[in-house]
């Protein structure tokens, strides 16, 4: 299986000297920026399996960078900052993160992270030979392929996106807690908490809905949750 590749941005250079020794040990390749533009160069001119992205960066800030990286590409991208301040984790979120590492952090906790993305992104090797193809209305989603179209047009989702997308629409019109999503999506560990789940929901909206505000695939049952409408 050929080593899954990693770009590590954070103009802290002991700590990127750190995190890329310890993978390296795990047999991902690294590569290594220390500032905003180099990161979006990298990011343009090659293909990782996931990016750690620093918040605080010169010349370009990591959100800037996840930002501007959403509109070429969907890789995982897993956001490191220094504050404790959950509008820093928010913000990633908005601008398309996947997840997010607050420092100190242990680098275990990093390589967790990092294979818990991976290994659900990974295209699963299928049981029977038939694709496994979800439609509703003007929309259908590739699972195996991990793709989306509406209207015959491909939205482009980040991996939490989909999963969720996924989730909701392998069953229809049952109502889930955001409590219950963000256990299922992220995990029972996860630090985050049920905005993580909003955010999320409201990115999936703008993308794969004609009116956001009124939408016709993912609803809100007030009070309870989310679901998928199947007519």
């Amino acid at each position: 299986m050929a080593s899954k590749k990693i770009l590590v941005v954070d103009d802290e250079k002991l700590i990127v000297k750190g995190i890329r020794f310890s993978l390296e040990q795990d047999d991902y390749k690294v590569e290594c920026a220390y500032d905003g533009e180099e990161a979006l160069e990298l990011a343009k001119n090659n293909k990782y399996d996931a990016i750690l992205l620093d918040v605080m960066l010169p010349k370009l800030t990591g959100f800037e960078v996840c930002q501007q990286i959403r509109e070429f590409s969907t890789v995982p991208i897993i956001m490191l900052t220094a504050k404790g301040d959950d509008m820093d984790k928010i913000l990633g979120l908005e601008y398309g993160a996947d997840d997010y590492i607050t420092k100190p952090f242990n680098i275990l906790e990093v390589k967790a992270r990092i294979k818990a993305i991976l290994r659900r992104i990974d295209p699963k090797k299928a049981v029977e030979p038939k694709e496994r193809v979800l439609e509703s209305r003007d929309m259908r989603l590739d699972c195996d392929n991990r793709r989306v179209f509406v209207q015959d047009k491909q939205i482009s989702l980040t991996a939490k996106e989909f999963e969720v997308l996924e989730l909701l629409m392998t069953n229809p019109n049952k109502v889930y807690s955001r409590e219950k999503l963000l256990n299922l999506i992220w995990g029972s560990d996860y630090p985050g908490d049920v905005r993580t789940v909003d955010v999320h929901i409201r990115r999936l909206r703008e993308k794969i809905e004609v009116n956001p505000g009124d939408p016709k695939f993912v609803h809100t049952k007030w009070g309870i949750g989310y679901y998928f409408f199947n007519e």
